[in-house]
Formats: structure tokens, C-alpha cells, sequence
């Protein structure tokens, strides 16, 4: 009977590991197009079919992409916009999942109630556009940060990851002199920073891949996002960057659209590892209610 068991252990997991591993190469399969069009030669491309590893490799999209300042200025908008949407996000979120961890404090379930009437229900597209262009946040670089401030799912899953923090270590915080402020950057903060990491995380790849907004309430093309670009360049099929034209004799558009794909992914893919050792750790962290 054992050794049954065990044969049939045996089976579940090679088939487990061959359904993974399948899985694993249907994920991976796009990501390796992507890159290897972008590395290829446009006459290979002009040929068609499907390619996952360049026979003539070519540097000429890349060099097309790097030829104007339109990209990097592109990219540099989203890096700031990422890093400091990511910034306003954490402090808000925090600031507001503290107090609300909090069984003393007074109307916290119609307040928690709010928060989660907002989960269910928004104000639309065009109201919130009315809401941005009244606080004259329009064609600002603000108009991306500050209506998405606080992610109400995030700040409940923090609120709950707050209130297992033991009371006996914010008392004593206290007993030194430390005021409730005090006592969430000096004492909480720093016990949190599995779940600060991982909703950072969440926060600066939606900030990254942010486009729509962008595409609303941003009419400067200077401030354009890399995504806003990336869209131009790769739905709407425009086959110039900013003001240089392509030559398609030179350069096929699919490899430079792929280039650009490549350019736009690789410095959100770069965060990642910095973040890991917190990351597995904080996806648990506050989703059971402690």
C-alpha cells in the first residue's frame, strides 16, 4: 500500500513538474520574441515567421531609438513619476492604515466603510476628469501622483498587517516619549518593511505601466510617459519617434517597436530582485486578519 503511494507521488509530481515547466515556456515564449526581434536584422524580419533566436543580428533599431531624445525623456517622466508616485503612495497609505488599525479611535468603521464603498464604486472616467482639470492638475505631471493616492485595497491589507503588531512595543515607544507619529516612523515603519516593499512593489508597476491617465489629462507631448510612447508607437503604428522619420529600407518598424517594448521593460524588471527577500515575505503579511 506504501509503495503505492509512493509510485503514485512519484507520477503527480513529474506530471506537476512537466505542467509547470509548459506553463513556465508559455510565459517566457513572448518575452523571448520580443527580444529576439528587437536584436534581429530587418531583412530576416521582412521574411515573417516566428523567431526566438536571431541567425543575423543587428544593433540598427536600437541605434534608431537611441538616435533622439524623445525616448529617454519619455523615460525619465516615468522614472520620476514612478519614484515619486511610489513615495506619495507609501506615506499616504500608511498614514491613513495606522490610525485605522486603531479600535479607540472614533467613527473608524464609517470611515473603513468609505474606503470600502470606494472598492465598489467609482465616480467614471469623465466626473474624475472634471475633479483633475478643477484642481488644475492637467498637463501637469501631478495629475498621474495624486488621484490615485491611496489604493483602498492596499491600505486595508495594511491595516489589518498593522494591527498585529504588538501593543507592548508601541507602549514602550511611548513611555520614551515618543508621540503617535513618533511612534509609526520610529517604531512601526521599520517593523513593516516586508509589506512597505511588497505595496511599493504594486504601487511603482502600476506608476510604471501607467498610460491611460496619461493619455487623458496630459496634452504636452514632452510629458508624455515611455508607455504613452510605447503606444504610438506600437497600436497606432506611428513608425517616427519625435521628429525622425524611418527609412524602412534600412530598418523594418516591428524591430523597432519590439526595441522600444525591451527599452520600456527592462528598468521596472530591475527593481525586482532588490525587492524579493521582502516580497514573499510581505503577500502573506496582513492578509489574515490578526
Amino acid at each position: 500500500m506504501h509503495h503505492d503511494k509512493t509510485i503514485g507521488n512519484r507520477i503527480f509530481d513529474i506530471v506537476n513538474a512537466l505542467l509547470l515547466i509548459i506553463i513556465a515556456i508559455v510565459c517566457v515564449m513572448p518575452f523571448l520574441y520580443v527580444l529576439a526581434v528587437s536584436f534581429t536584422s530587418p531583412a530576416e524580419v521582412a521574411k515573417g515567421g516566428l523567431i526566438l533566436w536571431p541567425k543575423e543580428w543587428s544593433l540598427a533599431s536600437y541605434r534608431y531609438i537611441f538616435s533622439t531624445d524623445t525616448l529617454f525623456r519619455s523615460m525619465l517622466v516615468s522614472i520620476y513619476i514612478t519614484v515619486v508616485g511610489t513615495i506619495i503612495n507609501l506615506f499616504f497609505t500608511s498614514l491613513m492604515a495606522y490610525p485605522l488599525a486603531k479600535t479607540r479611535l472614533r467613527g473608524r468603521q464609517t470611515i473603513l466603510l468609505g474606503v470600502l464603498f470606494t472598492m465598489l464604486f467609482g465616480g467614471g472616467m469623465i466626473p474624475t476628469y472634471f475633479v483633475v482639470k478643477g484642481l488644475h492638475l492637467t498637463n501637469s505631471l501631478w495629475s498621474l501622483m495624486i488621484p490615485g493616492a491611496i489604493s483602498a485595497f492596499n491600505l486595508i491589507v495594511l491595516k489589518n498587517f498593522f494591527q498585529q503588531i504588538p501593543d507592548g512595543l508601541e507602549d514602550s515607544g511611548r513611555i520614551d516619549g515618543c508621540t503617535d507619529v513618533g511612534v509609526l516612523f520610529r517604531i512601526v515603519l521599520p517593523l513593516s518593511l516586508p509589506a512597505m516593499a511588497t505595496f511599493g512593489l504594486f504601487y511603482a508597476v502600476g506608476h510604471w505601466n501607467q498610460f491611460f491617465n496619461a493619455i487623458l489629462y496630459i496634452n504636452d507631448s514632452h510629458l508624455y510617459p515611455i508607455q504613452v510612447l510605447l503606444r504610438q508607437i506600437v497600436i497606432l503604428s506611428q513608425s517616427s519617434i519625435g521628429d525622425t522619420s524611418i527609412d524602412t529600407t534600412e530598418i523594418q518598424p516591428l524591430t523597432i517597436r519590439m526595441a522600444v517594448i525591451v527599452f520600456a521593460t527592462v528598468p521596472i524588471l530591475l527593481v525586482y530582485p532588490f525587492l524579493q527577500k521582502h516580497f514573499a515575505k510581505g503577500v502573506m503579511l496582513g492578509s489574515v486578519k490578526g
